[in-house]
């Protein structure tokens, strides 16, 4: 059994409770996940079965959206209501237009401060085991891009937004800095996760879906197969040779493949051999005249 499972994960369980979970279902050890959502979050998280999982590094970098209240006043030592209350302000002056222009200023590459609790380490130890002893620890700004901030309500101290941003990005961090630049302080009061690469939380399915499909052998209604899924985020190339010569290669030349192959702004690619059947991941190589074969399924 292989391939990718669009899992909806409930609120009140870790990304690692919901692999334990798949992996009692299924009596499969090799199965993982492809972007870790917090424990009180809820959405999409992409389940890796098999061979499948040797795929998870090509989806982890895809853009994620997201759905998420803030409320303003309250603020958490986690950035969410399941920790520590630590400040509380009246917010009742905040405006719709306040909070609009405030968001405003994290559209586009900005700089983010990981949260003390996240599973971020730091001299090999995760943050949020050190938050849990008291402590708190230096961390270094990473890099994000947030594309999209759409608000889709707000009344006063509660606002829903959904956000388009990159790998990497804290939502939990982000609402606690929209709370920092109005002066009244906020926490994340909920967030779902609505897609991450192609993954999308209409086309998911749930824990009981998954079991009902396999008892009643219909794997196909929820198991996605890798090329499918693979296909939204790379082209595909069709290597001229049969799987028994291409086992003895690592690289093709480019002007072995046909006439009408492109080069494309991209480092990775799906491999077909020559009966059309997906084999392998290679990429653009050599200053772009050779695709290096970089993993093989055969």
């Amino acid at each position: 059994m292989e391939g990718i499972i669009n899992l909806i994960k409930p609120p009140g369980i870790t990304s690692h409770d919901a692999v334990s979970y798949l992996r009692k279902v299924f009596f499969i050890k090799r199965i993982g996940h492809g972007g870790t959502l917090d424990p009180g979050a809820c959405g999409v998280i992409p389940i890796f079965i098999g061979k499948a999982t040797r795929t998870i590094e090509y989806f982890e970098n895809c853009d994620k959206e997201y759905i998420a209240e803030i409320t303003l006043g309250k603020t958490y030592d986690t950035g969410d209501n399941f920790g520590n209350l630590i400040d509380e302000k009246d917010p009742s002056k905040i405006t719709f237009e306040d909070f609009r222009d405030v968001i405003s200023k994290y559209i586009g590459e900005i700089e983010q401060i990981p949260p003390m609790y996240s599973a971020v380490k730091v001299r090999g130890i995760k943050l949020y085991e050190y938050a849990r002893k008291g402590m708190e620890i230096e961390r270094k700004p990473r890099k994000i891009c947030i594309h999209t901030i759409k608000i889709l309500d707000f009344k006063n101290p509660i606002a829903r937004i959904k956000i388009h941003c990159s790998k990497g990005t804290y939502i939990r961090a982000l609402c606690e800095d929209i709370g920092k630049d109005l002066g009244c302080g906020a926490h994340m009061s909920l967030l779902i996760r609505t897609r991450s690469g192609p993954f999308t939380i209409e086309k998911s399915v749930t824990f009981e879906e998954i079991e009902k499909y396999y008892r009643t052998n219909e794997i196909n209604r929820f198991l996605l197969p890798v090329d499918k899924m693979l296909n939204s985020i790379m082209k595909k190339v069709n290597i001229p040779y049969e799987k028994e010569q291409i086992i003895k290669r690592n690289f093709i030349p480019l002007d072995k493949l046909s006439e009408d192959f492109r080069v494309y702004n991209e480092d990775y690619y799906m491999l077909y051999d020559k009966n059309n059947v997906f084999f392998g991941i290679g990429k653009l190589d050599s200053g772009g005249k050779i695709i290096r074969f970089h993993k093989i399924f055969i």
